[in-house]
């Protein structure tokens, strides 16, 4: 509370004499105050003779001195130090201070830079040279001090110097830009042959693909296309594989198609692009070979652009059955594209088309059926290959017989293979090998009872005019499947398809007759159906009946008709809906037909 009392106004009434804001910082600019940032300003003093200027010289020198003694190894010090002594004009003394500093440091860059730049701004060039060449000779790896000073010789057009400068340079073996750097001067100069040289010593010394291909486009920017070629192909000879990075060969190729294509030489630069492509995988290198596609498109015919869209397909289509050899569509694309390039081939290459089926077909799957339905197909088209466009009906023969040997028949078959067989040896006109082929599909696959083969067996005899030999096949269909209700109507309406009505009705009988069905209506419809068709036409029954027995023929007369006898007996069986709408329906047609 003291304290508070102590600091306090006690009078509040206004000064006699008032100060203005501007007073105020006129007098701290006349005393050396502060400025607006609040950094303290040093007040300049005017020397008027040389008295001053010595008395002021000596108190700055004392100065520097006393900074140096205080921190010897802080080169800013001397730095500062020498710059004022070369505002004062006093080279020598700033030549002192700057080789002092390098007895502290004299590995330090931007000393040399600083020491020489100075010599070089008064234009004293031999000591800038001599400068130059003790920073070059202490830190020859350091290329700003090369670059300096081969700068400085060519503009003072000391250009022997300056060539003597990057010898020296060069025999350090630096890296890329200083040997261009060369080059470019000996351009400049006019001196072709002199830069063409510095550029072979440049790829002797650094032998490696940037050096081949700046040293080519040099020479094509020289126009010297021979030349530029030239270092192209030997770049080619001489990069082994280990002298070349990951992706750096098709950089090559790729540079090399692209300067013959500048020079419109496209044959050139589709041996090239051809070259390359056959020997490095579109798999690792596709910018290749999409260039490739690119240039055949802008200067190919139709049919090279057309290979190379094959080239690149394929090699898709390989990379896909690589992954997932499984991958059937994937194969099936393959076999095509290839079966497509040799149908254009001038010369067919049946060699790869068969080897691409080969091993598309090696795959075998799993013993599923559901995973053979594709795969049965690669044999399908492979046969049909062989017979329809190499035209080598024993091969396709061959190709069937693999097929039909890999698929697994005790656990299921595949009736597209044992058919599509047999028609190749109907082709042949070999109806025995046909019939010995299916009658081996039958016995092998009799406990499968597959009513495909039957009906293709059976389709093949009708064909031929065999009707016993049909009714042998289905006989034995129905011998291997008696509870098939697909064998019975297949029996039944190959009789009534020859015009035996009554072979097809004993069929039907011995159908219904059995004491088990797996689709019992469909031949109770098919035989009732028959039954109707012989009402209304009466011309196409065979006989009189007389091979009934008496219990059928007392049905008959009581139902008044064949196919009310047999609705009858069917309702026996079977109380269901379906079957009394259906003899209602037969009823009231047979009404409205009689009136």
């Amino acid at each position: 509370m003291a304290s508070r009392d102590k600091f306090a106004v006690k009078n509040r009434a206004p000064a006699a004499i008032q100060i203005t804001a501007e007073q105020l910082l006129r007098e701290a600019h006349d005393r050396g105050g502060g400025s607006a940032s609040g950094h303290a300003r040093k007040q300049r003093s005017q020397i008027t003779d040389p008295d001053e200027l010595r008395e002021y010289r000596m108190t700055q020198r004392k100065g520097f001195e006393d900074a140096i003694r205080m921190n010897r190894v802080h080169l800013g010090n001397y730095v500062k130090y020498a710059k004022w002594e070369e505002a004062q004009e006093e080279f020598e003394r700033a030549r002192s201070v700057f080789e002092r500093a390098l007895d502290v440091d004299h590995r330090s860059q931007s000393l040399w830079l600083k020491y020489a730049e100075m010599e070089m701004r008064n234009k004293f060039l031999n000591h800038a040279r001599n400068v130059w060449d003790r920073a070059v000779a202490i830190l020859p790896r350091v290329d700003q001090f090369w670059y300096k000073y081969t700068y400085m010789e060519e503009m003072v057009e000391n250009f022997a110097v300056c060539r003597a400068v990057f010898e020296r340079w060069m025999a350090w073996e630096p890296d890329d830009k200083a040997w261009y750097a060369y080059a470019a001067f000996e351009e400049r100069r006019g001196d072709a042959r002199r830069a063409r040289s510095v550029l072979e010593r440049f790829v002797q010394c650094h032998p490696r693909l940037p050096s081949y291909l700046k040293y080519a486009r040099w020479e094509e920017k020289q126009l010297q296309v021979p030349l530029a070629r030239d270092v192209y192909e030997r770049a080619l000879g001489e990069l082994s594989a280990w002298e070349l990075e990951d992706g750096e060969e098709a950089k090559l190729y790729l540079a090399f198609a692209r300067f013959e294509e500048k020079q419109r030489e496209h044959a050139r630069a589709r041996g090239v692009y051809a070259h390359a492509c056959a020997k490095l995988d579109r798999a690792d290198h596709p910018e290749l070979h999409d260039a490739f596609l690119r240039f055949e498109k802008k200067h190919g015919a139709v049919d090279a652009v057309e290979r190379e869209v094959a080239a690149a397909r394929r090699a898709e289509y390989e990379d896909k059955v690589k992954a997932r050899p499984g991958d059937y569509d994937a194969w099936f694309d393959l076999c095509r594209l290839e079966e497509a390039a040799a149908r254009d081939a001038v010369a067919p290459d049946r060699a790869r088309v068969r080897d691409a089926y080969e091993r598309a077909v090696a795959n075998v799957p799993p013993p599923d059926k559901k995973y053979w339905r594709r795969y049965a197909y690669l044999w399908l088209n492979y046969a049909c290959y062989e017979e329809l466009e190499a035209r080598d009906l024993d091969r396709a023969r061959a190709v069937y017989r693999a097929a039909l040997d890999v698929v697994p028949h005790s656990a299921f078959t595949l009736a597209k293979l044992w058919l599509a067989a047999a028609d190749l040896e109907i082709r042949r006109r070999d109806v025995g090998a046909a019939r010995k082929l299916l009658g081996e599909a039958l016995g092998r696959c009799r406990k499968l009872s597959k009513a495909k083969l039957y009906r293709g067996y059976a389709r093949l005899e009708r064909q031929l005019g065999e009707v016993e030999r049909c009714r042998q096949i289905y006989g034995k269909w129905v011998e291997a499947a008696p509870a098939a209700a697909a064998a019975w109507r297949a029996f039944a309406e190959l009789e009534r398809a020859v015009g035996e009505t009554t072979r097809a009705r004993a069929v039907f009988e011995l159908a219904v007759a059995q004491p088990e069905l797996d689709h019992p209506e469909q031949v109770w419809k098919a035989f009732v159906d028959l039954e109707i068709h012989l009402e209304r036409h009466p011309d196409d029954e065979d006989g009189d009946g007389d091979g009934e027995d008496a219990d059928a023929a007392a049905a008959v007369a009581a139902a008044g008709s064949r196919a009310a006898a047999l609705y009858e007996r069917l309702l026996e069986r079977t109380q269901h809906v379906k079957v009394w709408l259906s003899y209602a329906a037969y009823e009231a047609d047979a009404a409205r037909d009689a009136a």
